[in-house]
């Protein structure tokens, strides 16, 4: 896992780098942008890490992870005077925004108290690990993984939308930001009915667990029907989806397949394989038929294990 976190963070300092170099350079306009977003970013990874520290609820970002993006895409519409397009990419990232926040808020995961809630599971677990159980460790992962890496790639993944006002970016809708546009609204409604089968599966299980009564289909604790007997996290692969999709918004704005917008998707597929091997990597210890499950059905793309 410790390996896994160095590459990630050091994918976050290269990758942006190399992709800076590619395509039309950032006009003034998008500078003066790219830096208030920046001023954001910074105030934002602070106060989770000191929440993080003063609460021990390391989840901070978690809740603030699909409403923050609102704030980068609309930003940048009323920079570019609400031009159609980039109202468009706004109005798909809130769709994706408000699925994601009330899916997370029937968890549990907002109170009143807003340092409170849910906490990622994978954290206490993390703690409790030689070297990542001594204090001073555990604050700079916090700071350095969980604040600045997430925080950072959040605002990467939502840049495609600032090449909306790029010199040569067109104003009005094209027909591939429309076809942009519905995937992706697609790609949303897939992940709701992924995540509405495992919220149902789980609700189920822990009801009968409750009441005393035979687990029954639910006695081996992991949902593996309907989307998820395709791949083994629907819902990953598809919020995966929606931010590639995003990024093909950058090149219908420059006419670039490759562009100084592209760090933040592909860092999201790097974060997604680190965060699924561990996740899964508990989830096996738990339960003994996830490892059958795991050689017999494919992680995020369907239909790729053939002859198993």
């Amino acid at each position: 896992m410790l390996i896994t976190i160095l590459i990630l963070i050091l994918t976050l300092v290269v990758v942006p780098l190399m992709t800076f170099y590619f395509g039309t350079p950032l006009n003034a306009l998008q500078i003066e942008v790219l830096t208030d977003m920046g001023v954001v970013l910074a105030i934002v990874t602070g106060v989770c890490f000191l929440l993080g520290e003063i609460t021990k609820n390391n989840s901070q970002i978690d809740k603030i992870w699909s409403i923050i993006p609102l704030y980068y895409v609309w930003h940048v519409a009323y920079a570019g005077d609400f031009a159609p397009r980039l109202v468009l990419m706004a109005v798909v990232v809130s769709v994706w925004g408000i699925r994601l926040t009330y899916n997370f808020a029937r968890r549990g995961a907002y109170q009143w108290k807003f340092w409170t809630g849910e906490e990622d599971y994978r954290w206490e677990v993390l703690r409790k690990r030689p070297g990542f159980n001594n204090r001073f460790v555990w604050m700079l992962f916090n700071l350095f993984f969980i604040c600045s890496y997430q925080n950072t790639l959040i605002f990467l993944f939502s840049l495609p939308v600032l090449t909306g006002l790029g010199d040569s970016a067109p104003s009005a809708i094209q027909l591939w930001d429309w076809v942009l546009a519905g995937a992706i609204i697609v790609a949303v409604v897939i992940e709701y009915i992924a995540d509405q089968q495992q919220y149902d599966f789980q609700t189920e299980k822990y009801r009968r667990i409750n009441s005393g009564e035979p687990l029954g289909e639910y006695s081996k604790g992991f949902v593996d029907t309907g989307l998820w007997k395709l791949v083994r996290h629907p819902n990953y692969a598809m919020e995966q989806t929606v931010w590639l999709l995003f990024y093909g918004f950058s090149v219908v704005a420059t006419g670039e397949w490759i562009n100084w917008s592209m760090a933040g998707c592909l860092l999201l597929v790097v974060l997604f394989k680190g965060s699924s091997d561990f996740s899964e990597e508990l989830t096996a210890a738990k339960y003994p038929d996830y490892t059958n499950y795991q050689r017999k059905t494919p992680r995020f793309i369907p239909f790729t294990k053939f002859g198993r």
